[in-house]
């Protein structure tokens, strides 16, 4: 299959289409079918409680899953009685909505999913304000979302007992969709005629996303037992085929060179086309994997074509070599020989783990190392009050989120009575983010996919007046907003605003002045959520880098240290190792994602972009080298020779160097105790001759880290 093929697979057996086709149905069906029963109302009162509670279903184990939906439940019956039972007193009502705007808001202290549990209570106490009910019909009302919620859990619970392992295979075939990529990027820095600025933005972009679906699966498959146990052969596929994925990762970032010498001193030569083709024939080939792990099934694909390419590339190598004038100068494509060599062979494993024959053996001891990739959350009951504090970034957000309720409350009741002027606190609930980049974003999203929603609903009930085009239309648009919500929100919303407009034809309202007042009332939620975000506590992404570049230069600074220890004798655990590999990569990862965030925000809070950007890329450079000098050492400690003076060095004058950097940006931080391991090998092992293509590469080191100084300096004088 070609890439628009492959793309369109990855959707269709992705994570995201299957929660979209669960919602949709946990939505339509109790509406349908008690509408055939003449109780509509009730029906689509318990279509909204599936609604709050699709919310929480956020991809992750299923215990977890299940104890977010849980909460949720509990949370919007409490909404929803509290709500309903002021629901008739405007200044009760008032202080109710603000206080639930700040305590679900404040639930952020728990992390991602605690913070969806509370989207999901605000989402139920603003649809009950929406309709005022005699408190006969509170607790009827409650108990109708309730059983909606719990419909939709059991759906939820149901579908993963029959298909335990779909989401974990979904998860790991996305994250090698991811890295195929980052691969095919890598394959355009070869390619003379792209610009190798833009090259290391995409790269660095596309690296954010590789770590954040690798971060997923981790929680997916590590903490859930029946997998990380080993228990099935499918479990042990799945574990293993993303073990070498990582290790995969790590050899594609170790294919770094100076781009632009390498066209200098090859453009002319022919060969650069062959290498980028090879790359990418290499990110074809693991997509092509990626799609069969996504959809479950046996991997079929012909083999040899990498292997081909790898020789013709071989032979075209060796010609160039043979040239008089190509003496020493072919060193860096045999390199890249080396490189291209092993990430092949860690492909080929990965296309054996398919054939149930060639599957190692459960290993036991393999779980306990496994959990200690996961990050751990406790839910400590405490981090609520400790973070009732003006310093903590979620309180401010919590105040932020209940002003902003409060104001588009009361300019909902007051200066603009629609007849769902609730529209108004609803867009202010889901658009208000804890950072400015993402409110800005969303909001220039939602106007955007509303405009157009509304006109395309206007047209598709102007051409179709049969209530059964109307349910098509109505069907078909739930299931592609609801797999969209995720990665395409502007799309989300353009495709909801259909659904409501058609969902109000039914109940014989005017489609056209349905689209007018949603168009205002989400202008009106939009810049509340805009201003509120712009002028309310802000907290912008500029004061928050320097931490985010101080732990980039720790895991770097530690991963050097690894280095070090392998070439003076003391190679770590490959436990250990991979553990520092992953802080390197997540530091990375955060870092950039921050930088892009900020890149958002208005220039007058940027500070330091091009230097930023600069620290960005050559930590990128350090990492990759590092991880190329690690790859080529072997492992046994006695088959290692003690470095020469000068590697040693080398060594230390680049720990140094991150390390003053360091100081420059926590000055308050204590210092890291001395490291003479960097000079002393171990004993046992005699000092081998200077390793003059090591000493190189050390001394390259060297000039990166001292080059992270420079910029680190002029950061932290800014």
């Amino acid at each position: 299959m070609n890439s628009q093929t492959r793309r369109l697979h990855y959707f269709f057996f992705g994570q995201n289409f299957s929660d979209g086709v669960r919602i949709t149905l946990s939505i339509l069906l109790p509406a349908l079918v008690l509408a055939q029963l003449g109780h509509f109302a009730e029906g689509l009162t318990i279509s909204t409680g599936a609604l709050c509670l699709s919310i929480t279903d956020m991809p992750g184990p299923v215990g977890h899953k299940r104890n977010g939906m849980l909460a949720a439940l509990g949370f919007v019956l409490l909404a929803s009685v509290l709500t309903g039972l002021v629901a008739r007193q405007p200044w009760l009502l008032g202080a109710a909505v603000a206080l639930q705007a700040f305590v679900f808001t404040m639930l952020l202290v728990w992390g991602a999913r605690a913070a969806a549990v509370g989207t999901a209570a605000l989402l139920a106490m603003v649809l009950t304000l929406a309709r005022p009910l005699p408190l006969a019909e509170v607790l009827p009302h409650a108990l109708q979302l309730g059983l909606g919620g719990a419909w939709y859990m059991g759906l939820a619970l149901l579908v993963h007992r029959v298909q335990p392992y779909r989401p974990a295979q979904q998860a790991v075939g996305e994250c090698v969709h991811a890295l195929a990529y980052f691969l095919d990027l890598k394959a355009r820095f070869y390619d003379p005629s792209t610009d190798l600025d833009d090259d290391f933005r995409r790269l660095v972009a596309q690296q954010v996303v590789v770590n954040e679906k690798q971060e997923a699966v981790r929680e997916l498959l590590f903490r859930t037992r029946q997998i990380v146990n080993e228990s099935t052969s499918t479990g042990r596929r799945l574990v293993l085929t993303f073990v070498e994925t990582v290790d995969l990762f790590e050899h594609v970032t170790a294919i770094h060179y100076d781009y632009a010498h390498v066209r200098a001193v090859f453009g002319e030569s022919g060969i650069l086309p062959e290498v980028s083709r090879l790359i990418r024939e290499i990110g074809a080939e693991i997509d092509h994997l990626g799609a069969a792990i996504q959809a479950g099934r046996p991997y079929t694909r012909p083999s040899g074509n990498l292997g081909a390419g790898l020789a013709q590339l071989q032979s075209h190598v060796a010609a160039l070599d043979a040239e008089p004038k190509a003496a020493g100068r072919t060193r860096v494509l045999r390199k890249i020989l080396v490189n291209l060599r092993d990430i092949i062979k860690r492909v080929e494993n990965i296309r054996r783990y398919f054939d149930e024959s060639l599957l190692p053996q459960r290993n036991r001891r393999r779980a306990a190392e496994h959990a200690r990739f996961v990050a751990h959350q406790d839910l400590e009951p405490g981090a609520f009050r400790q973070n009732l504090t003006r310093h903590s970034a979620v309180f401010r957000h919590a105040v932020r989120m209940m002003l902003a309720c409060v104001l588009a409350f009361t300019l909902a009741e007051t200066l603009w009575q629609g007849r769902h002027s609730y529209w108004i606190l609803m867009t202010v609930t889901v658009m208000l983010k804890p950072g400015f980049s993402l409110t800005r974003q969303r909001n220039v999203q939602r106007i955007v996919g509303t405009l157009a929603g509304g006109a395309l609903g206007a047209a598709l009930l102007w051409l179709l007046p049969q209530a059964e085009g109307r349910l098509l239309v109505l069907l078909g648009c739930m299931l592609v907003a609801f797999s969209v919500q995720r990665t395409y929100y502007a799309v989300s919303v353009l495709f909801l605003t259909v659904c409501v407009l058609v969902l109000f034809s039914f109940l014989g309202l005017g489609y056209l002045g349905i689209f007018e007042e949603r168009v205002i009332d989400t202008l009106m939620g939009c810049g509340i959520a805009f201003a509120a975000g712009y002028f309310l506590f802000p907290r912008w992404e500029s004061e928050q880098l320097h931490d985010f570049m101080a732990a980039v230069l720790k895991a770097n600074l530690a991963y050097l240290r690894q280095l070090a220890d392998r070439l003076g004798g003391r190679p770590p655990a490959p436990t250990a190792y991979k553990l520092l590999r992953k802080e390197v990569y997540v530091a990375s990862a955060n870092l950039a994602a921050a930088f892009q965030r900020m890149l958002s925000e208005p220039k007058s809070t940027q500070r330091h972009p091009r230097e930023i950007h600069e620290f960005v890329v050559l930590n990128h450079i350090l990492t990759s080298n590092i991880a190329s000098l690690t790859a080529a050492l072997p492992e046994v400690p006695r088959a290692i020779p003690a470095p020469a003076l000068e590697s040693r060095r080398a060594l230390a004058s680049a720990a140094t160097a991150l390390q003053k950097s360091l100081a420059r940006l926590q000055p308050q931080a204590p210092a890291p105790p001395a490291e003479p391991r960097f000079l002393e090998p171990t004993p046992a092992l005699a000092a081998a001759p200077t390793d003059k293509p090591l000493l190189e590469q050390l001394a390259f080191l060297q000039k990166v880290s001292t080059d992270i100084g420079k910029v680190t300096e002029a950061i932290a004088q800014g």
